[in-house]
């Protein structure tokens, strides 16, 4: 058995020595770091060519929202915590709640800041883990590996098909060599890391850049962003709290006491306060406008219904 994953694993694209890397251990500090960088400006014209495929799955997400369902991303090791790190940061910056998008890493939060060892190899955990969170049909399931065998991602992966969820498969090795079904696979293949393995490095930036898409247009698709501004942050910290004043006073042309006014009248919902301001309504006939437009501020501001 340990023989054939050893097979599996050096064949594997992430696997594999950097040829422009060989002697990195006898370069200067300022020569190993110009090595990542130039390997570091490959990863986003890779990206670019899975594009087609990371608006098809931001699609699907966005029609799983729409039913009440959620984005659960499933991961290990530095997969995992992206995972979990793109799921704790769409509450702050898109006024989602934390169920919307959830994150799991296998041997559990702890492994968020430690590693736990052979935990991604657990693959009978992964069903267990996602049952946790009562995975149905109306949910989407978003497994990240860089090597794309990782035992855990794939058996949560099938379990999230056994009960009807859809599947997104983000991975950094060919598609061609996915041999289980997905509704999507995003295959950004970066190539050999610097450090041979390391998939921390080009592999997470990789899938780092193609979560941030899938959240954002998810959310600019709900209706969350006006022009390119957060409208549906939460005002949590004190700079979230004047970024909201910034966003009412740049989309209004109001001044910074107007903005700060409205907002407490608008109980601190920054969409709201806009459609007062730009609509000359009333909070409560502003909501009632938001609710008939989805949410969205433009089709609020002209009265417009979805």
């Amino acid at each position: 058995m340990s023989k054939a994953v050893f097979d599996e694993i050096r064949k594997l694209v992430t696997e594999q020595r950097n040829p422009a890397t060989m002697d990195i251990d006898t370069k200067s500090a300022l020569e190993i770091v110009q090595l990542i960088n130039a390997e570091d400006h490959k990863v986003a014209l890779v990206v670019k060519k899975e594009l087609p495929y990371i608006a098809q799955a931001a699609e699907i997400i966005v029609e799983a929202f729409k039913k009440g369902g959620r984005l659960i991303y499933v991961g290990a090791g530095t997969s995992g915590r992206l995972g979990v790190l793109d799921a704790s940061e769409c509450p702050p910056t898109f006024g989602a709640s934390p169920e919307m998008v959830q994150g799991i890493i296998a041997g559990g939060y702890g492994a968020l800041v430690r590693a736990v060892e052979g935990a991604e190899d657990h693959a009978e955990d992964a069903a267990r883990d996602l049952m946790k969170r009562d995975v149905t049909g109306r949910d989407v399931v978003c497994g990240l590996a860089a090597s794309r065998r990782t035992p855990y991602v794939v058996a949560a992966v099938k379990k999230a098909r056994e009960v009807g969820a859809k599947t997104i498969y983000v991975t950094c090795t060919p598609r061609s060599e996915i041999n289980f079904p997905v509704d999507v696979a995003i295959c950004p293949v970066v190539g050999p890391e610097v450090v041979m393995g390391s998939t921390r490095m080009k592999a997470a930036t990789a899938q780092k850049m193609v979560l941030n898409m899938l959240t954002t247009t998810s959310m600019i698709r709900l209706g969350k962003v006006y022009g390119n501004m957060m409208v549906d942050l939460q005002m949590t910290s004190q700079k979230l709290q004047e970024r909201s004043k910034r966003v009412v006073m740049m989309v209004t042309g109001v001044d910074y006491d107007r903005a700060a006014e409205v907002l407490v009248a608008a109980g601190g919902h920054v969409k709201t306060a806009i459609v007062m301001i730009l609509a000359h309504v009333s909070a409560e006939k502003a909501r009632k406008r938001l609710k008939a437009s989805d949410g969205f501020v433009r089709g609020a501001v002209e009265g417009k219904k979805k």
